[in-house]
């Protein structure tokens, strides 16, 4: 599907180098209209937020918490508090009694999604990419690295060449990327909370993004398990990768052809 986008102006196409699979340049390239698009802040917000709570489970109390109970009221003239009360005087039913219930708990009718239009969701994935090849930005994010430009374009062969993590580190390395995994490694922690007890025990920072042509390529299953690293494919690419917590500037890794298909999603038209 092709998204059309209209911008009010343009501005030089920025040109960016493509490194091959030893690290090297390999020559360069002009990147698509749609890394020239303004980055907005306020739509890349609104469309993490739409994206992230669209996951978010419904959740509520038992409406029968704290009124499962023989407790009944016994009238006036005892000189204690109208509630229902046990037999032996303790007191039920109510807030702030033992074994009552929550004064306000959550609903499951609460509405937990936040949603956004579809245009503006569209712009903002578009945003967001013009957002990876901002250096500022991606500083910002926190990122580490030494590449004078971005995003990083690789030829289409470093896919299949790059078969093993001990080969994709020193690759990376090369790149001057390998630093920005380091970063993420050292800033790895547990969780503060009740969440390390419900199967996300540990905070890991975002590293580096590839995106590739396939997730079954052997770069794919070489980088996937360092530490902050995310993969995507053009046909699935969303606001989640590119910027999380809603903050543009993801250090950001393209091969070739996957560019090529990015750049096939977003037309831009300039008035």
């Amino acid at each position: 599907m092709t998204w059309t986008l209209m911008v009010p102006r343009q501005v030089d196409r920025l040109t960016v180098k493509v490194f091959n699979t030893e690290g090297g340049e390999a020559g360069s390239i002009e990147l698509p209209p749609v890394f020239q698009l303004p980055v907005r802040k306020d739509l890349i917000r609104r469309a993490f937020l739409s994206a992230f709570t669209a996951m978010l489970q419904p959740k509520g109390r038992d409406p029968m918490a704290g009124r499962r109970t023989t407790a009944k009221y016994w009238g006036v003239g005892y000189g204690i508090a109208r509630v229902p009360r046990l037999p032996n005087g303790t007191a039920r039913f109510v807030v702030s009694t033992r074994k009552g219930h929550l004064a306000f708990p959550p609903t499951p009718e609460r509405k937990l999604h936040e949603e956004v239009n579809k245009k503006e969701r569209v712009y903002a994935i578009a945003s967001a990419l013009a957002a990876t090849s901002r250096i500022e930005l991606v500083k910002a994010r926190g990122h580490v690295f030494t590449a004078d430009t971005l995003p990083i374009i690789v030829l289409d062969d470093a896919e299949e060449k790059i078969s093993d993590s001990k080969q994709a580190r020193e690759w990376l390395s090369k790149l001057g990327l390998w630093d920005d995994v380091v970063r993420s490694q050292e800033g790895t922690g547990i969780r503060a909370g009740k969440g390390k007890m419900r199967g996300r025990r540990y905070v890991e920072p975002k590293s580096i993004l590839f995106v590739l042509t396939s997730y079954e390529k052997p770069l794919a299953k070489a980088v996937r398990n360092f530490p902050g690293v995310d993969i995507a494919t053009p046909g699935n690419l969303g606001i989640l990768h590119l910027a999380p917590g809603g903050v543009p500037g993801r250090l950001t890794v393209f091969s070739k052809t996957a560019l090529e298909e990015v750049a096939r999603k977003f037309e831009v038209v300039f008035l």
